[in-house]
């Protein structure tokens, strides 16, 4: 009997700590800007594909909490950053508890969903339901 109510007890506990741990797409939101690296994708087959090395890394810029910028980055050993003057601009919508991306240039307009951007993951998903793992960009340091 008391083993039971320790079963039940610890299923309890376990539950509430689980519920209290859901993700709140607005909180994203503080970490989505900075330099991501491509760590892996995985596709809507299962698939995975791995990127060991990367040499681009895409630079995420929040003009405010609804609009930003993305573009290519290429790093070089100097520490400082090649690119283009092409950038993709996008607004921010929370919309049905995520936080979608959406995206356009004068060739095409997507959309993305984040689900989830801490201070070193960047995870989201498109419409081909492939989700792209970031990591935060580190540079490499040759001294």
């Amino acid at each position: 009997m008391i083993q039971k109510l320790q079963k039940i007890t610890t299923l309890l506990v376990l539950m509430m700590v689980l519920s209290g741990c859901t993700n709140n797409p607005e909180d994203y939101l503080e970490h989505l800007e900075g330099y991501w690296e491509i760590e892996r994708v995985i596709l809507n087959d299962g698939s995975t594909k791995e990127y060991s090395y990367n040499d681009t890394v895409d630079f995420i810029s929040l003009e405010d909490s609804q609009t930003g910028i993305r573009k290519k980055m290429k790093p070089n050993f100097m520490g400082t950053f090649e690119t283009s003057k092409d950038a993709e601009n996008f607004t921010i919508k929370i919309e049905n508890d995520s936080m979608n991306v959406y995206y356009k240039t004068p060739f095409d307009t997507w959309k993305e969903t984040v689900l989830l951007a801490t201070k070193n993951q960047l995870k989201v998903i498109n419409k081909n339901n492939a989700i792209f793992l970031y990591k935060r960009y580190k540079p490499i340091n040759i001294n």
